[in-house]
């Protein structure tokens, strides 16, 4: 239990944490992945070479103890770490590791002048304290799922039935349950964990379901990354009638009820789930505006399908921004960054609206600003960062 003068300690860390919390973390993976192969498969290594997962643990961390005395303020992180814990398959039994290799990376790095035992202290038990809420949340996730009609816990085996080049860089897959049984449903949003063993090493992924429940199998749409191990193998071997192992949909970037207008934002392969919430909100006949940016037409997936649900409901407005336009090819709505001027030109003309908006770092940030200059409330913006999960495990 963690009691006052510990979370005095904690609190009075976070000046170390703004200071040198990369570094910190960054050995802290250094440790675990290279003395603890059990749970080499739940990170990316291409967000450790980058640094993008010991930025995301530094912030989590940080924010962690700034609210170490108020931990509802965390809400909306803590439930995107649980989903993503959930989606990956994380356990129980992997706190203990994680808990052991940061309390460590803590001494070596802040030294032990710094981090006396007494610091050490403080920080065991502010971790006990959070893997204890995460581990009993995770455990209801799971215990949810496998409750749910069709739904199931752990790995469970699906085939591929069709497999779709949807772009020069996407392809979908069509997955379907081996074992014939029913499918769970999920909310449009959501994504699935995948598991797979490539040339002997296993490694796990979440992939954003991009078409709605049909109760008979998931799709998801897969972008090949240049250094990428996992979408390359998908794109270049794995085909109909092979196999992969998937973990039930999790993901608390959903659509949510509601009739004001929808405001669909998605960059490059960000657009996959927001199909799914186009498709789910079009029966609603809420006013609906779909902005899609790509780099060029070559790289633009599923406009086709988009270009004819437009056509069909008088209720859906769709934009397209290309970073660069190429002769012969469709043609976009504008040429250049989605900037200011013409997020206004595609936004409803009122304000009270519902945006969800998806895609790299640099993009959301510039569209979350952006819509705040605007006057769109910040809470109804709805968002989730790609990339790496900003968790302690």
């Amino acid at each position: 239990m963690l009691n006052a003068q510990q979370r005095a300690i904690v609190k009075a860390t976070v000046p170390l944490l703004e200071s040198g919390g990369e570094a910190l973390t960054t050995h802290f993976y250094r440790i675990m992945l290279g003395e603890y192969p059990q749970v080499r498969p739940l990170f990316n290594q291409a967000h450790q070479a980058s640094g993008a997962q010991p930025r995301a643990l530094a912030n989590a961390v940080l924010r962690y103890a700034r609210h170490i005395d108020e931990l509802e303020q965390l809400g909306g992180l803590l439930k995107q770490i649980i989903h993503k814990h959930v989606a990956l398959r994380v356990l129980p039994e992997h706190y203990p590791i994680v808990g052991t290799c940061l309390l460590r990376a803590i001494r070596e790095v802040l030294g032990p002048q710094v981090a006396t035992d007494e610091v050490i202290a403080a920080w065991a038990a502010a971790y006990q304290q959070l893997a204890d809420l995460l581990i009993s949340s995770e455990e209801r996730v799971y215990e949810q799922t496998a409750q749910a009609r069709g739904g199931w816990r752990g790995g469970r085996e699906f085939r591929v039935i069709r497999k779709e080049q949807e772009s020069a860089e996407i392809t979908s897959f069509y997955l379907a349950p081996a074992d014939g049984g029913p499918l769970m449903d999920f909310a449009p949003g959501q994504y699935i964990g995948m598991r797979l063993v490539i040339e002997g090493v296993e490694m796990r992924r979440n992939y954003s379901l991009s078409a709605v429940p049909n109760g008979e199998s998931y799709r998801i749409s897969v972008k090949r990354e240049p250094s990428g191990k996992v979408s390359n193998y998908l794109h270049d071997r794995v085909g109909v009638g092979d196999s992969l192992e998937l973990f039930p949909p999790a993901g608390e970037f959903t659509l949510r009820p509601s009739t004001k207008p929808l405001v669909l934002i998605s960059g490059g392969v960000g657009i996959t789930p927001t199909l799914a919430m186009l498709t789910a909100a079009l029966p609603q006949g809420r006013p609906i505006h779909f902005i899609h940016c790509a780099r060029n037409a070559e790289v633009h997936a599923f406009r086709e399908w988009v270009d004819e649900q437009a056509r069909k409901h008088s209720h859906l407005r769709r934009f397209y921004c290309y970073s660069k336009a190429t002769e012969g090819d469709p043609q976009p709505d504008a040429v250049g960054l989605l900037d200011r001027e013409r997020l206004a030109r595609w936004l409803p003309e009122e304000r009270d609206i519902d945006v969800y908006f998806l895609g790299p770092k640099p993009f959301m940030a510039a569209i979350q600003r952006t819509l705040r200059e605007l006057g769109v409330p910040e809470q109804q913006c709805h968002y989730e960062f790609f990339g790496p999960a900003a968790s302690l495990a």
